[in-house]
């Protein structure tokens, strides 16, 4: 179907760190034609609209949202051509749609022989939400490789974007299109031609580093801090968090994990509450401890 509406929905159970209360609706978008019958269908609901991707980067509330979850289903295998160009005289366009889960693309690249976003591997988000916060990892980030992109708003439809005539920033990305809801469509990124060996051996080194310092099997919403500016150098919020004395700290079903402390984890029942005292409890210990003001990375939904 091009568009599913289920009311009464949990966040809890579509969120990476497995917490959040119900939300009004959830509407699940296959096609264009969905898209239409959401412009439709959103005046009717009650609700503010939230693109929610795969549900990682979110700390929603124990309490009711009067929202609606939007996401995009488009998860068609991706399109790839070669267009002459870049530093070794061929750049490959890879279009993906939102829907489209990170390791999905990544397993397609290691197969096709692609370059460029080794250093996601073991990002468990979608290429929708993952543009939306220009993920990064290991110095490298979606807004580096985008060269256009295709958004959406209920009040003009479908546009392509120049990445060139977007904002990006760490952890940020607008479109500017519209002050009000966007939703991420489609994404085209310039990637490089190599060996598939030499891309899958590049994962394989990326993933087993973050096996070791990342607890990437964890319930958790990724990095729950920005590394700030001003922190001495190499001194992330990890680190700091680390220094601070809060690295495993604990309560109830929530904790700051043990393997690096920049990652909240719900260890079994958690509870938003939990997760936020312990937010302050960290952000406050770094401050003490370095007069560093920490900035959430997570998006917290009250």
């Amino acid at each position: 179907m091009p568009l599913t509406l289920t009311r009464d929905v949990l966040l809890k159970e579509r969120t990476t760190l497995r917490l959040g209360g119900p939300a009004l609706a959830e509407a699940v978008v296959t096609c264009e034609a969905g898209l239409d019958e959401l412009a439709r269908a959103l005046p009717g609901l009650g609700g503010l609209p939230l693109a929610l991707g795969a549900g990682s980067n979110i700390l929603a509330g124990d309490g009711p949202h009067k929202l609606v979850l939007v996401r995009a289903a488009n998860d068609a295998e991706p399109d790839v051509s070669a267009q002459p160009g870049g530093p070794d005289g061929k750049t490959i366009l890879v279009r993906a749609g939102a829907g489209l889960r990170l390791p999905r693309l990544l397993g397609l690249c290691q197969h096709a022989g692609l370059t460029g976003l080794e250093s996601l591997t073991g990002v468990p988000g979608s290429i929708g939400g993952s543009v939306a916060m220009n993920a990064g990892s290991y110095g490298v980030e979606l807004g580096a490789l985008l060269t256009r992109v295709r958004v959406w708003t209920p009040e003009g439809g479908l546009v392509w974007r120049e990445a060139t005539d977007c904002a990006f920033g760490y952890r940020h990305f607008n479109p500017e299109v519209t002050a009000g809801f966007w939703l991420v469509w489609e994404a085209e990124f310039a990637l490089s031609a190599e060996t598939p060996t030499a891309v899958r051996q590049r994962m394989e080194t990326v993933y087993e580093k973050k096996k070791t310092s990342q607890p990437v099997t964890a319930k958790s919403a990724g990095c729950v801090f920005k590394n700030p500016e001003g922190a001495p150098a190499g001194m992330g919020a990890g680190r700091l968090l680390d220094e601070a004395g809060v690295k495993g700290k604990r309560l109830g079903g929530m904790a700051f994990s043990t393997v690096h402390a920049n990652f909240l984890v719900n260890e079994g029942g958690g509870t938003a509450a939990e997760a936020l005292e312990l937010l302050e409890y960290g952000r406050a210990a770094v401050f003490d401890r370095f007069g560093l003001d920490l900035e959430t990375e997570v998006k917290v939904l009250p």
